[in-house]
This record gives C-alpha cells, sequence and structure tokens, in this order.
C-alpha cells in the first residue's frame, strides 16, 4: 500500500509540476507529500525529480518510470472498477467543469435523470467560464466549447452549439438597427465584448454568408468574462452581443431580443469532453460522456 501511495504522489507531482499542487489534489499537507516522494527515491535508489526554489523538473529515469507508473496505476483502478464494483451500477465520484450557460441552462436541470439512472455516482461539478487545467485542477473532464487547443488531450466531440447576434429592442430604439455586421464598427453602434479569463483576448463577432466570412471587433465600452453577464448585457440594451442560440431562445421568441443580419449567418461550434490521456476511462466516465451526448442532442445541440 505504501509503494502505491509514493508511485500516487510522484505521479501528481509530475502532472501538476509542484509539490504544492500535487499535496493540495490529494488533500494531503505538502510535508507528507514530500516524504512520500522522497521515500520512493530512497527505495529505488535514483532520483525522479529535480528541485529548484522556482520548479520542480522530471529527471530521465523519472519520465521512464512515470511512464511505467501510469500504467500501472491506470492498470489497478481498472481491476478495482471490475472487482469491487459492477460494471452494470458504476460508481464513484467525478470531477468535471462545465462552461457557465451549459452548465446552468443544459447539465443541471437534466442531472435529476442523470441520478435516477446512477444513483451511486457523486459529481463535483464546477461551473464557470475559466480555463481550466486537467492536471493541476485533478479533473476527470471539462465540457470545451471550440477547438481544443491541446494536442495532447482527448476529446470527444458531443455536440455542437449554434450562434445568433442580436439586441434588446431598447438599444434598436436608441441606436438604430445595423444593417451589415461592419455597421458595428461605426458609430452609434456598440458592441459588448467577451473576453478570455485565461489570455484577456477579446473574441472576435463572427459572420458567414456564402463563401465570405468576416470578423469585426466592434466599437465596445463593455467587455466582460462570464456568460451570464454577457446575456445580462445584451438584455440590458448595453450593446449588440453574439451568443449561443439557445441560451436566448426564450427571449428571442418573446421579443426581448431581436435578431440581427438575417443574410448572414454563424457556423456552428463544436462541443467536446476533453480529458487526460493518463486517466483511466472508469465505468462512471464512460456513462457521463454518453449522457451528456444524449442531453446535448435532446436539446437540439448534438453533433450533427
Amino acid at each position: 500500500m505504501d509503494r502505491i501511495v509514493q508511485m500516487r504522489a510522484f505521479a501528481r507531482v509530475v502532472e501538476t509540476g509542484s509539490f504544492t499542487k500535487a499535496a493540495d489534489s490529494m488533500d494531503l499537507p505538502k510535508a507528507s507529500l514530500t516524504r512520500l516522494v522522497q521515500a520512493l527515491e530512497a527505495r529505488l535508489r535514483v532520483q525522479l525529480l529535480t528541485r529548484t526554489t522556482r520548479k520542480v523538473s522530471v529527471t530521465q529515469d523519472g519520465a521512464a518510470y512515470y511512464e511505467r507508473t501510469m500504467a500501472l496505476l491506470s492498470e489497478l483502478e481498472a481491476i478495482d472498477q471490475g472487482m469491487l464494483h459492477d460494471q452494470s451500477k458504476p460508481r464513484g465520484r467525478l470531477r468535471v467543469d462545465v462552461t457557465t450557460l451549459t452548465g446552468s441552462r443544459v447539465l443541471i436541470p437534466a442531472l435529476a435523470d442523470f441520478h435516477d439512472r446512477y444513483p451511486d455516482i457523486q459529481i463535483a461539478l464546477g461551473v464557470s467560464d475559466r480555463a481550466i487545467d486537467l492536471l493541476v485542477d485533478n479533473v476527470d473532464f471539462v465540457l470545451r466549447v471550440g477547438a481544443v487547443q491541446d494536442a495532447g488531450l482527448v476529446a470527444r466531440r458531443v455536440g455542437q452549439i449554434q450562434f445568433c447576434t442580436c439586441a434588446a429592442p431598447a438599444y434598436l430604439q436608441k441606436h438604430g438597427t445595423p444593417l451589415a455586421p461592419q455597421d458595428l464598427d461605426q458609430e452609434p453602434h456598440q458592441a459588448v465584448g467577451y473576453f478570455s479569463s485565461r489570455t484577456g483576448r477579446v473574441f472576435p463577432f463572427v459572420f458567414h454568408r456564402g463563401d465570405e466570412r468576416v470578423e469585426i471587433e466592434g466599437r465596445r465600452r463593455l467587455d466582460v468574462n462570464d456568460s451570464n453577464a454577457y446575456v445580462a448585457a445584451g438584455l440590458a440594451g448595453l450593446g449588440v452581443v453574439q451568443l449561443a442560440r439557445y441560451a436566448v431562445q426564450d427571449q428571442l421568441d418573446s421579443g426581448e431580443l431581436v435578431p440581427l443580419f438575417p443574410e448572414w449567418h454563424h457556423n456552428a461550434v463544436p462541443v467536446y469532453l476533453v480529458y487526460s490521456p493518463n486517466r483511466y476511462v472508469s465505468a462512471r466516465m464512460r456513462v457521463f460522456i454518453e449522457w451528456v451526448a444524449e442531453t446535448l442532442a435532446k436539446k437540439g445541440l448534438g453533433p450533427d
């Protein structure tokens, strides 16, 4: 047992790049985790990690040991899943992170169905628009909208989102109705920007018409980095917004928001469940992935 704990402690240091973050993810004091790694190195009689005041690096021996360690730990988890639990009744805890709108508008309202099917699975659901580091935050998987930039991660496409550009009647009464996307760069119009919480970059408005593609920055007095705040800004008449249609379909139907630029469209944006290739895909993970795909499809957000 001590050997397994030592191996898990070492693996978490490698994955997070920090003794402090590894200790937090394992809910251990940093001193205890450090002793586990030191005991492992003493038993193996080899240095696995090099430590400086600024960072932790993996030695050549450590990299080779980590690769074999992950294979063994994954196999142990697979054995536990197969021997301790009936595969028709998956159980355990899942740590998942999803975007604000998808979490609050799609998944959480449907979670009672998941709990009815799998009453022995506990879910820790992080709901935010901030970027999540799968390894540092010890997350089983995250739901991401748009292309996955990290080629080292496994991405399962589970849906797609249609976007629309719209504004509140109060905004249109005050500023007039823009007739073309380029009008958003001109007075008197205003756009509300959405910026990445990780990079600070404001995402441009994107429009398509036939083979034509246009990106618009827009004249802006307000940028936000939360989806619910973005919807609220549009409803408050603070400017033109471009956002997921499903999030404001009720407001579009009621006239609280008015769609713009009928001659232009927005290409669908894919939705992925992303996880680390080193993480064993347990029965509870598999059923949750399938349920998310099914739930998105029921909402008209399926991948096809």
